[in-house]
């Protein structure tokens, strides 16, 4: 698992979330694990629920959805379609291995939970609908592996308390995602700003999962000083699913963990000192220089010093002590002022 070793090297871990995009179709999501590999990702997620696991098969109107994506869906419908066949997920995880990036999943209730543990999963996801769910979180926590959980529509208070239900198992490995919880998220409904906040308030890693469009905000993120960015991604061409909408592409995706890295490279450490490439500039700065002859005993002037290019002189800093005074030596045109006349 690349997850801590990734922090330790002030690296962002990237996370491709494959969801419902593989349309049903296994090959599909065999190719969205080579191509996020191949694109920079980290680690692919996928999602172990059923229909059953999330909800039930009810009719009444209080299981429809109503606006955003999957407005008119009944919750029902919607999880039997968008679903990752649990048969498939082992195969899953092998390809994930063989293309070398680490594989992840988000359980919905105990029963997906004890699959993936037989599966011998080195970390686990929690959404952020099921964040509120103490108990469920209690058992992800009690498995003693790392959590990665989005905290979306989550109140200061509740995500402490999804904190203490880890605490409570003796599991201080947690990571929070920032996230809105909308599908996809609008920029003014995002609040970048938080991430900071949340790492100093909660005293854990913090990233970002992120549902709007584009790679802005990922590192808008970064910049704050996110661990994480996961993002949904589908293939280039077009595949029917329920998360299509507000799936990046893979070229989009690659395009994105290049800004994200780059990101991070950008912003460096803090520091005064110079890189190589500026001490190869220091010739070029200014510095004092005749700029006509001057002889032993004449008075330094604005007309016979200037500051000017290369730095073959003293700084000019000096030049208010050397007005008025008088050489210590002979100079030509061209010729650096010294130390010497200032000391």
């Amino acid at each position: 698992m690349k997850l801590y070793e990734r922090i330790k090297e002030k690296q962002v871990y990237v996370i491709a979330e494959m969801s419902a995009n593989h349309g049903g179709n296994i090959e599909n999501a065999y190719k969205i694990i080579e191509e996020a590999a191949k694109a920079g990702a980290d680690c692919v997620k996928i999602q172990t629920y059923t229909a059953d696991t999330l909800t039930i098969d009810c009719r009444k109107e209080a299981y429809l959805i109503k606006g955003g994506l999957w407005d008119g869906y009944n919750y029902y419908d919607l999880y039997k379609e968008a679903y990752t066949p649990w048969e498939w997920q082992a195969d899953l995880q092998r390809k994930c291995e063989e293309m070398g990036v680490d594989f992840l999943s988000t359980p919905f209730d105990n029963t997906s939970v004890d699959f993936l543990e037989d599966m011998g999963v080195e970390f686990y996801k929690i959404a952020s609908f099921e964040m509120i769910d103490i108990p469920l979180v209690e058992y992800v926590a009690s498995k003693g592996k790392p959590i990665i959980m989005s905290v979306g529509m989550g109140s200061e208070e509740e995500i402490r308390e999804a904190l203490d239900a880890c605490m409570r198992q003796n599991n201080d490995q947690v990571i929070l995602l920032k996230c809105c919880s909308q599908y996809p998220a609008q920029f003014e409904d995002m609040n970048l700003s938080v991430i900071p906040d949340m790492e100093k308030r909660f005293g854990v890693p913090v990233g970002l999962s992120d549902h709007s469009l584009g790679s802005l905000a990922p590192v808008i993120a970064t910049s704050l000083g996110a661990k994480v960015i996961e993002k949904h991604v589908r293939l280039d061409e077009d595949v029917e699913s329920a998360d299509a909408g507000f799936s990046m592409t893979m070229k989009e995706f690659a395009k994105m963990v290049t800004d994200v890295r780059n990101t991070t490279t950008i912003l460096g450490n803090p520091t005064y000192e110079l890189t190589e490439h500026e001490k190869n500039n220091l010739p070029s700065r200014r510095s004092l220089v005749a700029v006509k002859p001057i002889k032993k005993g004449e008075v330094f002037t604005k007309d016979n010093i200037r500051s000017i290019r290369p730095a073959i002189g003293i700084k000019p800093k000096y030049m208010a002590a050397l007005l008025g005074k008088e050489a210590k030596k002979d100079y030509e045109f061209g010729d650096p002022i010294t130390m010497e006349e200032v000391e």
